[in-house]
């Protein structure tokens, strides 16, 4: 599919009907989007901001209100079985029977999606995501680690070329998250696109390769993920002084300044108004010299923040 994005939404709406005397919900108000292939898509935004709904349109498990989505070239209205074979969804929740063993979980799988038993990568998926040794145990057994790598290899027996984890490492340890991780760069350079939802937002800036965000149901932001924490227009400067600080000094040039230790202040500043320099001026002029200086970086928190107002 030369040229073509993987995912495109234009448009989309999902009105939910309110009960009784409630008003209708919005819950997507007009988003529209490419997901460019062969890249990882970070898909962000705050609890309930419509990122699973979305989600679910693209699975086929919610139906839009209106506008329009194509997965791979494919309408999801004109060929809803094409499009559902060109993505494989790995949702937030654990879902499989516990009384299958890993290979009957794909065996099965592979058999929902028509894909005949000479055909079936099953034992090669499990290698993939390191559950070799797992093969026959009852998946009620496994780790919550394994059961997550389970429902990877699981999203891809009928091999879509996309691949969307839906908050993939909410509640697992760090060790398990550096392993999926590392599954999932693996697939990526094998050539599948991966969208990607997340709360972690330091996993979004090492990970993804362009990152979208929504709050409100409405895309606010959807960048190349290093012009997107160009963005963030605050920065921190952390400076030691000579003497004990009375108290923060108070400028218009800071937004925030904090004594975090007696000679010891972070100011915050608009780098687009005030530069580094100035503000060490200005704290000189009520009486400390500047015996350290060091600045921290913008990153992706800082602009999330910045522009869903997610303090």
């Amino acid at each position: 599919m030369t040229g073509q994005p993987a995912i495109r939404i234009d448009n989309l709406v999902k009105r939910y009907a309110g009960t009784g005397s409630g008003e209708d919900k919005l819950a997507l108000k007009g988003v529209s989007f490419d997901v460019p292939q062969g890249e990882v898509f970070g898909l962000l935004g705050p609890n309930g901001a419509g990122k699973s709904t979305l989600i679910n349109i693209l699975a086929g498990l919610v139906t839009k209100t209106s506008g329009n989505a194509e997965i791979w070239g494919f309408d999801i209205d004109e060929h809803p079985r094409n499009a559902k074979r060109s993505i494989g969804i790995v949702p937030q929740e654990i879902v499989f029977d516990p009384f299958f063993t890993p290979f009957e979980v794909l065996e099965n799988q592979g058999g929902f999606y028509g894909i005949g038993k000479g055909e079936r990568r099953s034992e090669e998926l499990l290698r993939a995501v390191h559950l070799a040794d797992k093969r026959d145990a009852y998946a009620r057994t496994l780790s919550g680690g394994m059961k997550r790598r389970l429902l990877i290899a699981k999203a891809m027996v009928h091999s879509p070329p996309i691949l969307v984890l839906d908050e993939p490492t909410a509640g697992v340890d760090v060790e398990l998250r550096r392993q999926l991780w590392e599954l999932v760069t693996e697939l990526n350079r094998e050539g599948v696109t991966v969208v990607l939802t997340t709360h972690y937002l330091e996993e979004a800036e090492q990970l993804c390769d362009r990152i979208a965000i929504i709050n409100h149901g409405e895309l606010i932001a959807n960048k190349p993920t290093r012009d997107l924490i160009g963005m963030a227009r605050e920065k921190i400067v952390a400076i030691t002084v000579d003497k004990d600080i009375a108290g923060p000094p108070m400028e218009e040039a800071f937004l925030k300044a904090e004594v975090v230790e007696p000679r010891r202040i972070e100011i915050t500043y608009d780098r687009d108004k005030t530069s580094a320099g100035q503000v060490l001026a200005l704290l000189q002029q009520h009486g400390y010299a500047i015996e350290d200086v060091t600045t921290r970086e913008a990153d992706l928190e800082d602009v999330f923040v910045q522009l869903t107002g997610a303090g």
